[in-house]
C-alpha cells in the first residue's frame, strides 16, 4: 500500500492541488434529492454480465469510492456515468445543476495530434484564447514556454497534469476520476489527495490506490458478481466487513 503523508503540502506550489482552490471549483449545487439517479441498469459482454438492473442514487456532499475486483467493469460502470458508453438497458438521469467532469483511465486518445498546450487546451469549451488557457496551464505548472510544449513529447505524467487542466476548465461540481493518480509524482499525487479531501460536491472515485480511497471516500460502491452494493461507510471498514 502506497503511504502519502498529507501534511506539510501546500496547494499553491504544486499541481493538481490548484483544482480546487475557491473560486475555480466548483458550482454549487442545491442540496434537494440525489443528483445522479441510476435506474435498472443492465450491462453484458456476451455471455459475461458485469452489471444486472443496478438501481442506485449519488448524493451530494458524498465522495463513492468504486471498487471491485480485476475486470469487474468499475471503468465501465464510471463511463457509463460519463455518457461515454450506453447501458444494454436502463438509464441514468443528472440532477438540474449538475456540471460534470470525467477523467478516463486511458487517456492516450486525447494526444494523439502534435498541438501545442494552449491550442491543445483552447480545443475545449469554454476556452477564451491563449491568456485563457495559459492561465489554467500555469495552475497546472506549465508556465511560459512550458505551455508551448508538443503533445506529442508530454510524459505520462504531464498528460495528467493536462487532463486535470482540461477538467478545470468546467467549474465542475461533479467529478468522475478513473486512476487519476497513474504517473503522477509523490508531490503531485499528494496535492491531488488534498484536493480530493476538500471537494465539497459529488465525488466518484476508482482508484488502485488504497491510501486515496480511504483517506477520501465516505462511501463505497463495490461491483461484484453478486450486484452493485452501495455501502455506506469508508473503505477501510468496507474491508473489515467483508
Amino acid at each position: 500500500m502506497l503511504y502519502v503523508s498529507l501534511r506539510h503540502v501546500n496547494h499553491g506550489d504544486h499541481p493538481c492541488g490548484f483544482l480546487f482552490v475557491r473560486g475555480i471549483y466548483p458550482k454549487k449545487l442545491k442540496r434537494n434529492g440525489s443528483m445522479i439517479n441510476v435506474s435498472n441498469v443492465t450491462l453484458a459482454y456476451g455471455r459475461k454480465v458485469l452489471f444486472k438492473e443496478v438501481n442506485i442514487k449519488f448524493t451530494p456532499g458524498n465522495c463513492y469510492g468504486v471498487i471491485g475486483a480485476n475486470g469487474s467493469g468499475k471503468s465501465t460502470f464510471l463511463k457509463i456515468l460519463a455518457g461515454e458508453m450506453k447501458p444494454d438497458s436502463g438509464s441514468f438521469r443528472w440532477g438540474a445543476t449538475i456540471t460534470p467532469a470525467y477523467f478516463p483511465k486511458e487517456n492516450s486518445a486525447y494526444f494523439r495530434g502534435d498541438l501545442n498546450l494552449v491550442d491543445w487546451l483552447c480545443q475545449f469549451p469554454p476556452c477564451d484564447g491563449e491568456s485563457f488557457a495559459r492561465g489554467f496551464l500555469g495552475r497546472m505548472l506549465f508556465s511560459g514556454d512550458e505551455a508551448l510544449k508538443k503533445t506529442s513529447v508530454l510524459s505520462g505524467g504531464e498528460q495528467v497534469r493536462c487532463m486535470l487542466s482540461r477538467m478545470m476548465l468546467t467549474g465542475a461540481n461533479t467529478l468522475i476520476l478513473d486512476e487519476p493518480t497513474n504517473h503522477l509524482d509523490l508531490e503531485s499525487l499528494t496535492a491531488l489527495n488534498n484536493g480530493l479531501i476538500a471537494f465539497p460536491e459529488v465525488l466518484l472515485l476508482a482508484s488502485r490506490d488504497h491510501e486515496l480511497v480511504s483517506t477520501v471516500a465516505n462511501r463505497i460502491v463495490e461491483i461484484t458478481p453478486d450486484g452493485v452494493m452501495d455501502r455506506v461507510m469508508g473503505f477501510e471498514e468496507c474491508l473489515e466487513a467483508g
